[in-house]
């Protein structure tokens, strides 16, 4: 942080200079016995502390404090925050608004998601550039493309040795002027994996398998995993070019994965590796706070409680549609609530698609996003109507989703009509997300 020499105001509507501050800092470090440190942007406080034995605090150990007052330096903070415990490490970034601060459980992510890579770029080319502009890079993870396995996705994932390198890179590249092989890359941090515990995955009898062809049966992928030993396989559900294996004994599905990891099944290299339960309460209907319109749920025809087959996470999302006058109840406030829009606030251009899914609250934004991060061109909707016998307009949507493989079923209708423009658009893009 740079420190010009003027009067600053406290959060006690107190004022001091520049020199005060540094006199202040210095007695807190005098103190402390903590040390402190300038670098990128930010400022750290400790990290070890004096006399620290052993190795730094686990993951899931740090908090995030957001909406610091600028004017707040650490000799107030981290009084404060001590009350909570020993401080490891504190560290402050400078800009920040005037607002009441928030805690949350920190993430201890270290990983990040690279957007608008050329498909054409293979692992080991994106892994040595990556390592060229940032520091820390352990793996690059890229994804064939679904429909030509010689490409990507146009997406990576790049793994850092700790979130402190994924942070730093991050800030180097956030701008969104960086730029790899002549393209703007997008960035942002990657979804965080979802912990299992340790007997929960031990009691797992369901293979993942990926990087399956579009053109692959289940009743072939089936076939494959029966052949080291016939009958074990329960059943298998694929979707696009990834499916799941379901074994009748864990010991089997356990075999099968050792045994069937990097086969070829109609010419494509598979990676298989354990599937992690779902929490069917969590997910989407988690999300959106439990609030599952029953209207809604049996009119696209979602499957009973006591239906056997897994649901996908879209048929637990409630979308909150109307559909023949009825309301599925508004999620909580707190969920969708507005902030006052202060003098001063700083604003940054971004892309829709640098968000995450959390942040949309419809279908047919879910169902843009969809397209975006499977590479896919954007929906297509065409608009139909009738007449009711009462004489009132109603109306449907058909969407066109062009780069599935499906032949005729690429085109989706829902069996409803609804009344209001927005109802059939978001009735016509649940639809379509419950058949991808």
């Amino acid at each position: 942080m740079h420190e010009e020499n003027t009067a600053a105001t406290n959060g006690c509507g107190k004022t001091r200079s520049s020199s005060q501050n540094e006199a202040a800092l210095l007695a807190l470090m005098e103190k402390t016995g903590y040390s402190m440190v300038q670098e990128n942007g930010q400022r750290k406080f400790g990290g070890p502390p004096p006399g620290w034995e052993g190795p730094p605090p686990p993951r899931g150990c740090e908090v995030f404090v957001g909406k610091i007052p600028r004017d707040m330096y650490e000799d107030e903070l981290v009084p404060i925050f001590e009350r909570a415990g020993k401080i490891y490490e504190f560290r402050l970034m400078m800009e920040f608004s005037g607002k009441f601060i928030g805690v949350c459980v920190s993430l201890d992510n270290c990983r990040l998601f690279i957007g608008a890579i050329p498909k054409e770029k293979k692992k080991q080319e994106i892994l040595n550039e990556m390592k060229k502009v940032t520091e820390g890079v352990v793996d690059v993870i890229v994804y064939p493309n679904a429909t030509d396995k010689t490409k990507n996705r146009g997406f990576a994932f790049v793994e850092y040795e700790s979130h402190r390198a994924a942070a730093m890179a991050r800030r180097r590249l956030i701008p969104g002027t960086f730029q790899l092989w002549g393209h703007t890359i997008q960035v942002d941090w990657a979804d965080p994996e979802k912990e299992v515990d340790e007997e929960t995955m031990q009691r797992v009898k369901v293979l993942y398998v990926r990087n399956l062809m579009l053109s692959t049966t289940e009743d072939t992928i089936k076939a494959e995993f029966n052949k080291f030993k016939p009958g074990v396989v329960e059943r298998v559900k694929k979707l696009r070019d990834y499916a799941f294996v379901h074994f009748f004994n864990r010991e089997d599905a356990v075999a099968a994965m050792s045994v069937m990891n990097g086969r070829c099944i109609d010419g494509a290299s598979i990676e298989v590796t354990l599937a992690k339960p779902i929490n069917k309460e969590s997910t989407w209907k988690q999300h959106f706070n439990d609030q599952i319109s029953p209207c809604s749920e049996s009119l696209l025809g979602f499957p009973s409680k006591e239906d056997g087959h897994q649901k996908s996470a879209w048929k637990q999302a409630n979308l909150s549609v109307r559909l023949n006058g009825q309301h599925s109840p508004s999620p909580p406030e707190v969920e969708r609530c507005t902030y006052p829009f202060l003098p001063g606030t700083k604003l940054t251009p971004i892309s829709m698609y640098s968000l995450k899914s959390s942040h949309f609250s419809s279908a047919v934004m879910h169902l843009d996003y969809f397209c975006y991060k499977n590479n896919w061109v954007p929906p297509e909707y065409y608009l139909y109507s009738t007449t009711s016998q009462d004489g009132k307009i109603l109306l449907v949507y058909k969407v066109l989703v062009p780069s599935i493989a499906y032949g005729s079923q690429s085109y989706f209708m829902p069996d409803k009509l609804c009344t209001t423009l927005e109802d059939a658009k978001e009735l016509a893009a649940q639809l379509t997300l419950l058949h991808l």
